[in-house]
């Protein structure tokens, strides 16, 4: 069972971390960002240091009070806030947002937890290097909570998720201890590789403080296409003829359906429409390389030949920078257009392998609007690696509050078809305390009980973000 803090341990937290190091509980690290979730906390701690981080995590295990890590707070499944059980403490890490050393001849940079992915980017560039990892909040989401859920994004099809662009950790055990693990060597095989079990561990092991991040060289050129597509299987064909084609330079390859894009020009009447040919499905691919017209090239070669038999309808190419970041703009405005058009919408973040995709689309479509008719599915995301939001719109001028209440339902049938086709209900966003209960049901058992093992071992109080990932009662 676990404590609440009481005046004494409050003290003490404030002794650790100075006049500047905590707050009054708030709404900015108590409210998840979809107001899907509303948590508790006795006090924010905003620990300035490795050392601090320490200290406070040590009175939390001595007196058995939980504790949930905060990063950028832009998790989607409510692991960053505890609405219910034993009050805890936050740790945020915002002030932790220092970058340690960029070293280009190693390829790789150390930087604090607390640093938004978008200034990891910049420090790199300004290194003359790329950090490739990008998504559509990296402006606020930080590298610690991209590490804790091992995040993906838009370019993960070329580089990886989060965990193949970390070389090495430095973390903040349940006891108090600090694991320096900030290595930046690609080779080190010393006994278990603990960096990748905190990676995606959502902080119920440790709290990550810094990492050794990863550094490629940075692409000479882009080449950026915008394409109406006959369906999303001719997507899929396209994909790998431009992967094959190009020598596997694609960088990004994002798949939008039509409701999509309605929501987004609606939302931002501003924005040009890159397209005139209405389609069912778009697709956005980049290419990077080394030889802007090599790249061009083939992208305009491939595109060709699918016109021709007509999986292509229509295609744009970008012809300079500012048209390449509008095309972008529009991707990344369609989870928020999505709210502001299509008002209510139950979320889904699924892998699928790449060919299950279109029979997937199918289904879903069927077995969700048997739950509620008139719903409107508007499944988009990373084609690349599988990765698809699938998500579900309210039916238009429908009770927004009825509709949520068939959240549970539509879940149960979008995953149950997800883990037929050998998919997984969790691909860049983790559990959290949203999926807990379908990760019992659609896990394998054996791996459950491993994971239990290992929470046990590492924190057997129980203290490090109680209730996500796998419940336990207070």
């Amino acid at each position: 069972m676990l404590n609440e803090p009481n005046d004494a341990l409050l003290d003490a937290f404030k002794t650790a971390v100075g006049p500047k190091g905590w707050l009054e509980p708030n709404d900015t690290y108590l409210t998840e960002r979809r107001d899907l979730y509303k948590g508790k906390a006795a006090i924010i701690l905003r620990p300035a240091s490795t050392a601090e981080v320490a200290a406070c995590v040590r009175l939390c295990s001595e007196a058995r009070v939980g504790i949930v890590p905060w990063g950028g707070g832009t998790g989607l499944v409510g692991g960053q806030v505890k609405p219910e059980g034993a009050v805890p403490v936050v740790i945020a890490l915002d002030r932790m947002r220092a970058v340690r050393s960029v070293m280009p001849q190693e390829s790789a940079m150390i930087v604090e937890a607390g640093l938004p992915l978008q200034l990891a980017q910049e420090a790199a560039a300004a290194a003359g290097k790329l950090f490739p990892l990008s998504y559509a909040s990296e402006g606020t989401a930080s590298i610690g909570g991209g590490l804790a859920v091992n995040s993906g994004g838009l370019i993960a099809v070329r580089y990886g998720v989060a965990r193949d662009m970390c070389l090495g950790l430095e973390v903040v055990t349940p006891q108090g201890e600090v694991w320096n693990g900030l290595s930046t060597l690609r080779k080190d095989n010393t006994g278990y590789d603990l960096r990748d079990l905190f990676i995606g561990s959502e902080g119920t092991l440790g709290i990550i403080t810094a990492a050794a991040l990863k550094l490629v060289p940075r692409p000479q050129a882009k080449s950026t296409a915008f394409v109406a597509m006959r369906s999303v299987r001719d997507a899929i064909a396209l994909m790998n003829a431009l992967q094959d084609a190009s020598g596997g330079a694609i960088a990004m390859v994002e798949l939008m359906p039509k409701l999509g894009l309605e929501f987004v020009y609606n939302a931002h009447p501003s924005m040009r429409q890159p397209l005139e040919t209405q389609s069912d499905w778009v697709l956005l691919v980049e290419l990077w390389g080394a030889d802007g017209q090599a790249l061009q090239d083939v992208l305009e070669a491939t595109l060709a030949t699918h016109l021709q038999n007509g999986a292509v309808l229509d295609a744009t190419l970008a012809m300079n920078e500012a048209q390449r970041i509008e095309f972008r703009a529009i991707r990344e405005a369609l989870s928020d257009a999505q709210k502001v058009s299509g008002g209510a919408s139950i979320k889904h973040d699924i892998t699928l392998p790449i060919e299950s995709i279109p029979e997937f689309i199918e289904r879903a479509a069927i077995e969700v609007r048997k739950i509620v008719p008139g719903a409107r599915p508007c499944p988009f995301g990373h084609l690349g690696d599988g990765n698809l939001h699938y998500n579900v719109s309210q039916p238009p001028n429908g009770n927004a509050e009825i509709f949520l209440s068939k959240w549970g339902k539509v879940n149960e049938a979008v995953h149950a078809i997800t883990t037929g086709m050998n998919g997984s209900i969790s691909a860049e966003h983790g559990i959290g305390r949203m999926k807990t209960d379908e990760l019992l049901v659609h896990a394998d058992p054996v791996k459950i009980a491993l994971i239990r093992t290992i929470k046990s071992a590492i924190d057997p109080y129980g203290i490090m973000n109680p209730g996500a990932v796998l419940t336990k009662p207070d």
